[in-house]
């Protein structure tokens, strides 16, 4: 581990999950850190998120493990019904068999309280670094460092750029140019009181309702007095990605033919966010000199394996297992890094792709869909996700 008490820092682009998540790892290595995040003031946007077991391992490896426990809802399961005949399709338990399975429970969390708890962690390590109202404009190397000007005139001399900045990206526009590729698809996201939540839903699950080119999703948050609620449609207007104010009556509309019990869901929110979903196409490049993209910036990707933030949680660990391993030389790390997290990115990215087509499955798809999980025992659920939640840090860097 390095002593940086003289040295420059490690910038960082931006100060979310992905962003203090990289700050940590760096932190724990004996870097400087300097987080450079355009909003006024350090947050989170949204509603909640799902947290497999990998999510955990990262959460320990970054030292925040307790933290991110102590605010978690931990589900006793993961349902899956047809949101036109309340047909259960899939029952996955995650109780202790699933934990004994996997080393880490699965949990629903508010999206500000996983922020939180790497802010906590940041804040403590005391040599991290948070500037706010400072929005990354381009990136300049010379003579092993690099400078990153801002849009308000600054400039930030580092050893290295993480570029953290989500899926909009700045330093990947610079460095890699590539264009969105728009879903067509459109969430709604809303958080809704307990006493407001229909009683016969309220579950210690994570539920989804599967229906033709649509679903709806809900969950407990912040020990049940909160419930989560997301549905999503496929839109039947030209989309352009981004996030506004949602509209009820949208919303109603895209609707039509769910059950009654999972069309409560729709009925409940008082006011709706709206997202115009995309990614990207994966891509086999994340390093360019002394930068390196991470999380969103890295493999933006739809939600249908809810798996966004646990990656960038992943990408952060791995990257300061590479530099352990490589004594904290950042080229060689950041070589290892790359070649520890392509693959297995592009491979949750394009399996949520295919996981939104399985959801939305209409007419005689919609009935092989009803039957691939039929019958299927919780230790063959388990097994089809070793993939996914097998990750640990142990097994983090490419052999």
């Amino acid at each position: 581990m390095r002593d940086s008490a003289n040295a420059l820092p490690v910038i960082v682009a931006g100060g979310g999950i992905g962003g203090l998540a990289a700050a940590l790892a760096l932190t724990r290595r004996g870097f400087r850190v300097k987080v450079l995040e355009q909003s006024p003031r350090l947050g989170e946007i949204g509603a909640g998120i799902q947290l497999g077991p990998n999510a955990f391992s990262a959460f320990d490896a970054l030292g925040v493990g307790e933290r991110a426990r102590a605010r978690a809802v931990y589900t006793d399961e993961m349902l899956m019904h047809d949101a036109l005949d309340e047909t259960l399709v899939a029952r996955v338990p995650t109780g202790q068999a699933f934990r004994d399975r996997f080393g880490n429970p699965y949990a629903v969390i508010h999206r500000a309280d996983v922020h939180t708890s790497l802010l906590e962690g940041a804040q403590e390590a005391g040599t991290i670094e948070i500037a706010t109202s400072t929005t990354v404009q381009r990136v300049d190397q010379e003579n092993g460092t690099v400078v990153v000007h801002d849009a308000q005139g600054g400039t930030h001399r580092g050893l290295a750029l993480i570029g953290a900045d989500g899926v909009k990206s700045a330093v990947r526009r610079q460095y890699v140019g590539d264009e969105a590729r728009v879903s067509g698809h459109v969430v709604y996201r809303a958080v809704v009181d307990r006493n407001d939540f229909p009683a016969d839903l309220q579950w210690n699950a994570a539920s989804i309702w599967v229906g033709p080119n649509c679903h709806l999703v809900h969950y407990p948050l912040r020990g049940g007095e909160q419930y989560n609620v997301v549905v999503t449609f496929h839109s039947r207007q030209q989309e352009e990605w981004g996030v506004r104010e949602g509209s009820r009556d949208e919303v109603l509309g895209y609707f039509e033919g769910i059950c009654a019990k999972a069309r409560q869901l729709i009925e409940l929110p008082k006011d709706w966010k709206r997202w115009a979903t995309a990614d990207r196409e994966p891509i086999g490049q994340w390093v360019y000199g002394r930068a390196a993209l991470l999380g969103d910036a890295a493999h933006p990707m739809l939600q249908y394996l809810a798996q966004g933030a646990c990656m960038a949680l992943e990408d952060a660990v791995t990257l300061g297992e590479a530099l352990r391993v490589n004594d904290d030389d950042l080229s060689s790390a950041f070589e290892l890094y790359q070649r520890s997290r392509v693959a297995r990115t592009a491979r949750v990215l394009l399996s949520s792709r295919e996981m939104g087509r399985i959801y939305h499955a209409r007419d005689v798809e919609r009935l092989v869909r009803n039957d691939l999980w039929k019958g299927r025992t919780p230790e063959r659920f388990y097994d089809a996700l070793e993939w996914l939640y097998g990750w640990k840090v142990e097994n983090c860097l490419a052999s």
